[in-house]
């Protein structure tokens, strides 16, 4: 840059009434990771303005603009550990959007302008912790997830990508065979032409390919063995670890493409005990394992479609004796997990949209993005601690579903009061875990009788357990709420529909309140599937009008 090409953008950076989020004057150095920090909010910010590149201006005063000169040297100047400033700021930047520097001396004092390139396709990060500039202050990127998602909004899908080395010959004849079986549980409409569709056709009816290209998406679901090398330098592989109640590890294994077929390899790894300690007095309608399949699918599930591939990764799934974790890659675009779970609505962005559709095509995720909050659902109807989000850990998310009874007070509550609310149960969950709650909910939960103690040190209420005495003889007879009901219908039919009236009996007669009678009972399985089918409009009959002859599917779209 040349001297009056300094100068004219010096006066024009100056000239600006107030600092903007992608110029920053200081006065003084304030050393290597304030340097850095800076550069990772400029670049976020930059991004968010629509400006190519961000300023961090040395030697001017952010409050008068006047030049007050700087001893900074970026040349001699060292980063942590003793490595030089410019290297070690070049590799705490990630992505590296690319930056430099100018100095000079000009009228007033000496300047130094760190130019840095805008975030391009995913925000940029500094030694794993990405930063932004709100109003004239840097804060991280994390605590404002609207602006994480306008910067991912504009990004390259890298899972829309063809990748140029691969063809059909290096996808796995039983996964694209179990994805025709899969699109046409996804499909019922187009279930007979499946099967008359060549392979290049049905691919991209599934929008698995594009055009006869093939997808870094398409690798990951159906690829065969060797094609996880074809996605270097990302990392296509799920990792489990068995680890003891020490925490030592006992057992490992890798998982690669084809992941349409390997979740469930995964997912028949996992021990999945009867769990024998019940909650006294009481009586759980059929035996209890640890998790619910579905669950677990969910979850890993989740990981492949929100996993950043970009900072090439492993999706790891930790087994503990009492408990699960799955880990992959990313921070979580949409924000707080209350928010997904109490407004039941997708994300407004995903990080692989390509992949997400891919897997809503093969039956693998929802389509209207409510699998979290089935998994907490499902948790709560089995009586169990809700999962637990761990965010904490900068482009990570950190699933924890359990597996035990943590406290026999919180259960029997569930198993009584099958009237309460998703976010009451998840309150009472964070009361179970010691977690503390706003005061405004523990006081909403203290009139409704739900907990006790002093605050903040609250307990789930055992009053229930205390009153009603004869819980199983009661949980017998009134059995549970229709959601539960519903939802057992619901994942029959989309998991293994067409199904009729007998396979229905089979699932639900046993499962309905013993006070019932049989004619009782087959009433209500019949106004449960009417509400499925003509109120919520999630199945539809294939089979003849009524009676023993309806076969029963999901409704395309759900």
């Amino acid at each position: 840059m040349t001297d009056r090409e300094l100068r004219d953008l010096l006066a024009r950076l100056r000239a600006l009434p107030d600092e903007t989020k992608w110029v920053e004057f200081k006065a003084d150095y304030h050393g290597p990771q304030d340097l850095g920090e800076y550069l990772s909010a400029l670049a976020n910010s930059a991004r968010l303005a629509n400006e190519l590149r961000g300023y961090l201006v040395y030697g001017i005063d952010d409050a008068t603009h006047d030049v007050v000169g700087t001893a900074l040297n970026p040349e001699r100047e060292k980063g942590k550990g003793n490595q030089a400033l410019l290297m070690w700021l070049a590799t705490g930047l990630d992505p590296n959007v690319g930056f430099d520097h100018v100095a000079r001396d000009v009228e007033g004092g000496r300047v130094v302008i760190f130019f840095v390139g805008a975030a391009l396709d995913r925000p940029v990060g500094f030694y794993g912790t990405e930063w932004v500039r709100i109003d004239s202050h840097k804060t991280r990127l994390s605590r404002h997830p609207e602006l994480e998602r306008q910067i991912w909004a504009g990004r390259v899908d890298w899972s829309a990508q063809v990748c140029e080395a691969a063809t059909l010959a290096d996808l796995d004849p039983h996964a694209i065979a179990k994805a025709r079986v899969e699109y046409a549980k996804k499909h019922p409409d187009s279930a007979q032409d499946v099967g008359r569709w060549d392979e290049a056709t049905f691919l991209n009816k599934a929008r698995v390919t594009v055009r006869g290209g093939v997808t870094h998406s398409a690798l990951l679901l159906l690829g065969g063995d060797e094609s996880a090398a074809l996605l270097s330098p990302a990392v296509a592989q799920i990792t489990w670890v068995l680890k003891d109640d020490q925490s030592a590890e006992k057992d490992y294994k890798h998982f690669g493409p084809p992941w349409l077929l390997q979740v469930e390899q995964v997912v028949a790894r996992l021990r999945n005990l009867i769990i024998r300690t019940l909650p006294s007095g009481t009586l759980f309608p059929v035996e209890l394992s640890q998790y619910d399949p579905w669950v677990l699918r969910e979850a890993l599930h989740n990981c492949i479609a929100h996993q950043d591939y970009a900072r090439a990764a492993r999706i790891n799934v930790v087994e503990f004796p009492d408990r699960l974790l799955f880990v992959n890659a990313g921070s979580f675009l949409p924000g707080t997990v209350e928010r997904v779970v109490t407004e039941d609505s997708p994300p407004a962005v995903y990080r692989n949209p390509f992949l997400a559709q891919a897997m809503v095509n093969l039956n693998m995720i929802d389509t209207q993005g409510g699998g979290i909050r089935k998994m907490f659902t499902q948790q709560a109807a089995r009586f169990l601690p809700m999962p637990d989000y761990d965010l904490s850990v900068p482009d990570s998310v950190a699933v924890t579903i359990r597996g035990t009874i943590l406290d026999e007070r919180y259960s029997r509550l569930l198993m009584e009061r099958t009237d309460l609310g998703l976010p009451v149960v998840m309150l009472l969950d964070r009361v179970q875990k010691g977690n503390r709650l706003a005061h405004e909910d523990a006081v909403a939960l203290r009139k409704a009788g739900l907990v006790e103690g002093r605050y903040p040190r609250l307990v789930v209420s055992a009053w229930i357990a205390g009153r009603t005495g004869g819980q199983a003889e009661h949980i017998r007879r009134r059995g549970f709420d229709n959601q539960y009901y519903r939802d057992l219908l619901f994942d029959l039919i989309r998991e293994h529909g067409p199904v009729g009236p007998d396979v229905i009996d089979e699932l639900l007669f046993d499962k309905l309140p013993e006070a019932l009678s049989d004619k009782q009972k087959r009433t209500k399985i019949r106004n449960l599937t009417y509400d499925l089918a003509h109120r919520r409009n999630l199945i539809t009959n294939v089979g003849t009008p009524r009676g023993s002859g309806a076969l029963w599917v999901v409704r395309h779209g759900n």
